[in-house]
């Protein structure tokens, strides 16, 4: 490691930041990964072709995470302190975040401590940063009592109190900043009191940010009053304070990272509700968020905390290159582009077309549930709509500043005269006007949707997708001007022969045909229309075409009555989701009731294993007796075979053999010969001529 650093340039710094994998440690070894050392004392942030950047080293959680591997050069997992000193002694520069991590506090104090005792052995002078929080100023008292908006800055460090729960953090960077005066050209120490730090991804604003995105609830919660200010700082401001640290080596030893923001609690929530969510907020005792998992206790009291800060040094002494001086609320579209970016958040935008009774529906609904977007029918839409404005109108006015119950009246009156009046249909352009309005609601923008069956035709589509305005590039190309935030992304036509058609309908449950389009007169009409339509000049999709979005068609047949090839093939086409996945409540869920599926699956196997074991000793004790039985009938039968051959011999020798035998024997008796048996056997062969 050593010969490695002898060959670095002289411009190269190597710099320490601990816990590389965490969100904000992660964004700074980043940040400073990419910027040349001494690049901030310049105004021009023009860069040098093949300049040498930091070079970063760190910690890490774990080593299965390589989120850091990206920037870091080395990372270092389940170090002792010997060797991680070791490896502090290496580097000109120690980053030590304990912004957002509390069991980095430990570490943090051991590392000045350890760097301290060995600075007579350092082979060049380092620098110590402490990243700290502006929690440890949450108790302190105001400048003026008469005058509680004004600010503190650095120069009254001296006077802050920390939160009761951040008490540790104060003695640390009270440690941090003594250890940097003793020997101030060899150990040099900086105290950062960073606020609350959000952008490229979101941290501590995650929860709202991720509850308005999947419009899981009707008003994203502010917990408690909501009129606290909350000093904030962007990420990547924060990484950029750093970076002039290291290269203007201040003076000021205490420093405050915060932007120009007097933001409060509600003012922050009510931003991203309004950009990301539903745009309502709802105001909820401060022990609610207890009961979020998603928030640690460290979390729950930086959102409650009433500071009004000013970064005056930072300002004034600075070359920082903002991303969001203004703060959150003013710079929230950058920080939600940055959001969906890092999170990989995009809408899937589909569109499944074809004739009446193929199963659009089926396949939509399918789709929706593996990638959990919108389903979008007509339908729906309308009653979705009509709901939503009764609602509106039962609702007391001074809840929303935008309620006009003279306008929702009126077009609730105009869209129930008009489906009185057309057999509970609506005109085309009530239509076309509902459905833009649902494809443009936030959570179809968010997540996105499939579109079921509509557009039918050409001058349709152009009705639902125009654009706000034709450009000269869409007049060139003689393409259809269209919104590119509503327009699908993948249009799929499912398509099927007339008689599959038929016997599908015939097959549905009466419940399902009975007053709708599968009625039999119904269904052949609309069948015939859609036949129609597609022999058109311009179709439905060829509009799609004109626009370079060409649709995939998919023939539908019996073979596969429960739609899996279509759905399975549209998947493969639409790709990876883009959205969350499940939340850890879900995950533990579909653990639990995976393990309850093994459990019942091993038991159903015992159970099948028993059944079959009894079974088969059943059939054994049954094959054992019958071969029993069988092998006695076969002894039996073959005693018997064997008398009935023994018949003719035992008439034989009774006749032929045994009067010469008996004679011989009672010879034998009289004679009393010495040797019997040689007797008999010459008597016999003398008197064999007597047997016939």
């Amino acid at each position: 490691m050593a010969d490695e650093q002898k060959t670095l340039s002289p411009r190269t710094k190597k710099v320490f930041v601990n816990l590389i994998d965490s969100y904000s440690s992660k964004c700074i070894g980043k940040f400073l990964s990419n910027c040349i050392p001494g690049a901030s004392l310049e105004d021009d942030e023009g860069e040098e072709e093949n300049a040498i950047t930091f070079q970063i080293v760190g910690t890490v959680e774990t080593t299965t995470d390589k989120r850091g591997s990206r920037f870091s050069s080395d990372e270092y997992c389940g170090v002792g302190r010997e060797d991680l000193l070791q490896r502090l002694m290496e580097c000109d520069v120690i980053v030590y975040n304990i912004s957002e991590n509390s069991a980095q506090l430990d570490e943090a104090s051991w590392a000045i401590s350890a760097l301290h005792s060995e600075i007579n052995n350092f082979g060049g002078p380092k620098m110590f940063i402490l990243i700290s929080t502006v929690m440890t100023w949450a108790l302190t008292k105001p400048i003026d009592p008469d005058d509680l908006d004004i600010p503190f800055t650095e120069e009254d460090y001296r006077r802050r109190r920390p939160h009761p729960n951040f008490k540790e953090h104060i003695s640390i960077e009270r440690l941090v900043l003594k250890m940097g005066k003793m020997k101030k050209s060899r150990l040099s120490t900086y105290v950062v009191a960073a606020g609350l730090q959000y952008g490229m991804g979101e941290n501590i604003f995650h929860y709202f940010f991720r509850a308005s995105w999947l419009g899981e609830v009707s008003r994203v919660p502010v917990f408690g009053s909501g009129s606290n200010v909350i000093p904030t700082i962007h990420v990547n401001d924060l990484a950029g304070l750093i970076q002039n640290i290291i290269d203007h080596k201040p003076k000021t030893h205490y420093l405050m990272a915060v932007d120009d923001s007097d933001n409060t609690f509600e003012d922050i929530v009510k931003t991203i509700s309004s950009v990301l969510g539903p745009g309502k907020i709802e105001k909820v005792p401060k022990e609610e968020a207890f009961l979020i998992k998603d928030f640690t206790q460290g979390q729950i009291d930086s959102l409650s905390i009433s500071l009004h800060t000013e970064a005056v040094f930072l300002k004034n002494r600075f070359n920082i290159h903002w991303v969001c001086e203004s703060g959150m609320v003013a710079s929230i579209d950058h920080v939600v582009k940055e959001y969906r970016q890092n999170r990989q958040l995009l809408p899937i935008r589909v569109c499944i077309l074809g004739p009446p009774a193929v199963g659009k529906t089926t396949v939509a609904a399918k789709i929706c549930k593996h990638y959990k977007i919108h389903h979008v029918t007509v339908k729906d839409a309308i009653a979705e709509k009509i709901t939503q404005l009764e609602e509106v109108l039962q609702m007391d006015s001074q809840e929303d500043e935008s309620f006009d119950a003279l306008a929702a009246q009126e077009l609730l009156d105009s869209l129930k005269d008009n489906m009185n009046q057309n057999g509970g249909r609506l005109d085309d352009q009530l239509v076309f006007q509902i459905l833009r309005e649902k494809l443009n609601s936030k959570p179809c923008r968010n997540q996105g949707f499939v579109l079921d069956g509509y557009p039918k035709t050409y001058d349709q589509a152009k009705e639902i997708f125009y654009g706000e305005e034709e450009t000269e590039e869409d007049t060139k190309s003689k393409m259809p001007p269209f919104n590119q935030n509503i327009i699908p992304d993948y249009v799929f036509s499912l398509d099927a022969t007339d008689e599959f058609l038929k016997i599908r309908v015939q097959n549905l449950p009466e419940s399902m045909v009975e007053d709708t389009h599968y009625a039999r007169d119904q269904f052949l009409r609309h069948l015939a229309e859609f036949r129609d339509c597609s022999l058109q000049d311009e179709t439905v999709l060829d509009y799609f075409d004109e626009l370079e979005i060409h649709p995939e068609h998919m023939e539908v047949t019996g073979e596969d009555s429960e739609y899996l090839a279509v759905t399975e093939k549209i998947i493969r086409a639409v790709g990876k989701a883009k959205n969350y996945g499940p939340s850890a409540e879900e995950q533990e869920e579909e653990v639990h009731r995976n393990d309850e599926e093994k459990i019942k699956l091993l038991a159903k196997e015992r159970e099948e294993r028993v059944r079959r074991d009894a079974e088969e000793a059943v059939w054994r004790a049954a094959q054992l007796e019958e071969w029993s039985k069988n092998r006695k009938e076969v002894k039996r039968q073959e005693q018997e075979l064997l008398e009935a051959r023994s018949i003719p011999l035992r008439n034989y020798l009774m006749k032929n053999v045994m009067p010469t035998v008996t004679h011989a024997l009672i010879e034998c008796y009289k004679i009393k010969p010495d040797d019997p048996v040689d007797f008999l056997a010459e008597y016999l062969l003398r008197n064999s001529a007597l047997v016939d």
